[in-house]
C-alpha cells in the first residue's frame, strides 16, 4: 500500500511540473511577456517570476493536501520517498506537548541585553550600510565593458538569486561545521517566509527604476506600525501602549528627515504610481515575512543559523526555477561577463546581505521582530545622513526635528520598557510574597 502511495506521489509531482512548466513557455512565447509596455513592465515580470515559482510550489501543495487526507505520514514505509515526505511535512508530536522548549534557556541579565543589543544593531549597520550603497549602484548606475560598451542591469531576480545562494552556503557550512540542537519545524513551513522574502527583495530592486533612494528609504522607515499589525494578525502579539506610541513617532520623526533631505534632489527619478505599488508590496511581503519567522521561532526549537539554511534553500530552489524557464539565468551569466566590475559587485553585495541575514535572524530571534524593524529603521536614518554628509545635501529645521522625533522615540521606547519590565517584577515578588 505504502509503495503504491509513493507512485502516486512521484506521478503528482512529474504531472504538475510538465503541466505548470508547459503553461509558462507558452505565456513566455506571448507577445506582452516578450515585450511589455513601459508602463506595466514591472508586473508583467512580476506574474512570470510567480508563475516560475509556481513550478515548485504547486506540486508541493498537491502532495501536501494528498498526504493529509490519506494519513500518509501514518501508513509510509521507511524508504527513502517516505522519508523525505516525512521530513516536508511531518509533524512532531513531541513538540506539540513541549511547546515551550525554546523560552528555557537561562535568562539574560539587563546588561549582557544591552552587549548582545549592541553586536546586532551594529553588525546589521555595517552589512546593510554597505548593501544599500552597492544596491543602488547595481540597479541605477552603467557599467561599462572592455571595449568601451556601456550597459544597465536590469533583472532584479538574479541578484536576489545570486544573494540568497551564498546565504545558503554560507548558512550550510555552518550547520555542518557546529553541532546544533535537534531540528523539529517541516519544511514545508519555511516556503512562506522563503516566497515572502523573495518577493520583498524583488519588490526593494526593482522600486530602484521607478523612484529614488531617499523615497524608497522613507517607505522603509514606515514599517513599524504594519509589522505590528501583521504580528497582531498572524501571532496575536499583544503590544503595550508605549510601543504603538513610539513607533508612530519614529514613523513621523523618519517622515519629516526624509522630506526634508529629499527635497534638494531636483534630478532625483519622478515616484510614479507603480513605485508606489512596488513600495506598499515591500513592505506588506517584508512584515509578513518577519513575524512568520518570529512564530517558528517562538513555536520550534531551532537556531537562527537553521533558518537562514532553510529559508534561502527554498529561495534558491524558487528564483532558480524562474529564472531557468524565462532565459534570465543565461541573459544575467552573459552580463557577468561582460562587464567584469558587475561580478565583483554582486559577490560584495552577496556577502553582505549574507552577513546581514545572520543579523537578522539572530535580532528576531533574541529580542523579535519589533526590535529589528527598528534597528532597521534607525539604519535607513543612517544612510541618509551618510547620503547627505558625503553628497552635501542640505538638512533644515524640518529634518532636524525629524532626527530629534527618532532618536527622542527610541530612548523613549528603552525607558518605558525598563519601567514596564520593572513594574511586571515588583508585582510578581509582591503576589509571591502575599503567597506564602
Amino acid at each position: 500500500m505504502a509503495r503504491n502511495n509513493e507512485i502516486f506521489i512521484c506521478f503528482i509531482i512529474i504531472f504538475t511540473i510538465v503541466l505548470v512548466a508547459s503553461v509558462n513557455v507558452w505565456l513566455l512565447n506571448t507577445e506582452i511577456v516578450k515585450n511589455p509596455p513601459e508602463n506595466v513592465a514591472w508586473f508583467v515580470h512580476a506574474v512570470r517570476n510567480i508563475l516560475g515559482y509556481g513550478t515548485v510550489f504547486l506540486p508541493g501543495y498537491v502532495i501536501f493536501k494528498y498526504v493529509t487526507k490519506t494519513n500518509y505520514l501514518n501508513k509510509s514505509g521507511r524508504g527513502p520517498i517516505g522519508g523525505v515526505i516525512r521530513t516536508c511535512f511531518g509533524e512532531d508530536e513531541l513538540l506539540l506537548v513541549n511547546s515551550n522548549l525554546h523560552n528555557t534557556r537561562a535568562p539574560r541579565t539587563a546588561f549582557q541585553d544591552g552587549v548582545l543589543l549592541l553586536f546586532y544593531f551594529f553588525g546589521l549597520q555595517v552589512s546593510y550600510l554597505s548593501w544599500g550603497v552597492l544596491q543602488e549602484k547595481v540597479m541605477t548606475q552603467k557599467y561599462e565593458s572592455g571595449s568601451g560598451e556601456p550597459g544597465y542591469f536590469k533583472d532584479s531576480q538574479f541578484l536576489v538569486f545570486v544573494n540568497r545562494i551564498l546565504a545558503f552556503i554560507m548558512s550550510a557550512i555552518v550547520l555542518f561545521c557546529t553541532r546544533q540542537p535537534r531540528h523539529r519545524c517541516p519544511l514545508y513551513k519555511y516556503v512562506f517566509c522563503s516566497f515572502s522574502n523573495i518577493m520583498s527583495s524583488w519588490c526593494q530592486y526593482e522600486a530602484l527604476k521607478y523612484v529614488s533612494f531617499p523615497h524608497q528609504v522613507l517607505a522603509k522607515a514606515s514599517k513599524t506600525i504594519p509589522v505590528m499589525i501583521m504580528g497582531k494578525v498572524i501571532s496575536k502579539t499583544k503590544y503595550e501602549f508605549y510601543e504603538y506610541l513610539t513607533a508612530v513617532i519614529l514613523s513621523v520623526g523618519m517622515l519629516l528627515f526624509m522630506l526634508d533631505t529629499g527635497n534638494d534632489r531636483s534630478t532625483s527619478t519622478v515616484t510614479t504610481f507603480s513605485g508606489v505599488i512596488l513600495l506598499c508590496s515591500y513592505i506588506a511581503f517584508d512584515s509578513f515575512t518577519s513575524n512568520w519567522q518570529g512564530k517558528l521561532f517562538n513555536t520550534y526549537e531551532m537556531k537562527p543559523v537553521q533558518m537562514m539554511c532553510f529559508v534561502n534553500f527554498f529561495s534558491c530552489i524558487f528564483t532558480l526555477v524562474s529564472l531557468i524557464q524565462h532565459g534570465g539565468l543565461l541573459e544575467s551569466l552573459q552580463f557577468m561577463f561582460t562587464y567584469p566590475q558587475f561580478i565583483f559587485d554582486i559577490i560584495v553585495l552577496s556577502v553582505c546581505s549574507a552577513s546581514g541575514q545572520m543579523f537578522i535572524f539572530s535580532t528576531i530571534d533574541s529580542f523579535g521582530p519589533l526590535v529589528f524593524v527598528i534597528i532597521s529603521t534607525i539604519r535607513q536614518c543612517l544612510s541618509v545622513l551618510l547620503s547627505c554628509i558625503i553628497y552635501h545635501h542640505q538638512v533644515d529645521v524640518m529634518g532636524s526635528i525629524g532626527l530629534f522625533l527618532v532618536f527622542f522615540s527610541i530612548l523613549l521606547r528603552i525607558y518605558c520598557g525598563y519601567r514596564v519590565k520593572t513594574i511586571k517584577l515588583q508585582n510578581s515578588n509582591a503576589l509571591k510574597t502575599q503567597q506564602s
